[in-house]
């Protein structure tokens, strides 16, 4: 079920919030859309930090189930996780920014739509460094269900997928911007890999008989 907020709570920030309001290459629009829908942007800042904080103990987990399957590996997935969560936590003070700016009398009108467009886009790099580590994540934990035999093997491939595209975006934006623009689209369907991760840990679980024989296999 926290898997579930998270993904939720990413798709609710990213996609609904900054998706709705944000109007690239438009500081005018960008900001009117923030003051018009402030709670809203409020909102959308404080579900990525409670998404974030609920990560901490969700990494845990997934540390105590799969570490007797590879534990080097398994701790590498909570240390990109980790690492990724705090970036992006960090990075949501650009997130915030706005709001300040926009609402302080010492500003102009077009000082805090200019200071509110860099900060969303420093929001957007930061991010982008996030997922560098998020998509060695999904490399990791993809192989590790791979190897785990007590869940699917589709699932570990769609992660590992999924980590690519993370890399191959997040490097592209620093490198080449206008590929990762193109690249975006293909980004949003290999996210099935963690909703298919999801979905399954809720609906079917894992297999508890083979977990349970390599738990005896490890001791």
């Amino acid at each position: 079920m926290i898997y579930l907020v998270i993904i939720a709570g990413g798709i609710f920030a990213e996609l609904f919030v900054r998706g709705g309001l944000v109007v690239n290459n438009n500081p005018s629009a960008t900001a009117h859309n923030i003051l018009s829908h402030q709670f809203l942007y409020r909102t959308g800042f404080a579900v990525e930090l409670f998404y974030c904080l609920i990560n901490v103990p969700l990494i845990l987990l997934f540390y105590k189930i799969f570490k007797i399957v590879n534990k080097n590996l398994t701790l590498l997935v909570v240390c990109f996780s980790l690492i990724g969560t705090a970036i992006e936590s960090v990075c949501l003070l650009f997130h915030f920014a706005p709001l300040i700016f926009l609402t302080s009398p010492s500003l102009s009108i077009a000082q805090a739509e200019a200071l509110t467009y860099l900060s969303l886009r420093f929001f957007g790099y930061g991010f982008s460094i996030a997922l560098v580590f998020f998509g060695a994540y999904c490399l990791s934990m993809g192989m590790l269900i791979y190897q785990s035999a007590f869940l699917p093997k589709f699932i570990g491939v769609l992660l590992f997928i999924q980590g690519v595209c993370y890399l191959v975006n997040s490097f592209g934006n620093f490198l080449a911007p206008a590929f990762a623009a193109k690249f975006f689209s293909i980004l949003e369907v290999s996210g099935l890999g963690e909703v298919s991760f999801c979905l399954w840990l809720l609906t079917m679980g894992v297999n508890t008989i083979k977990w349970q024989e390599k738990t005896i296999a490890e001791v």
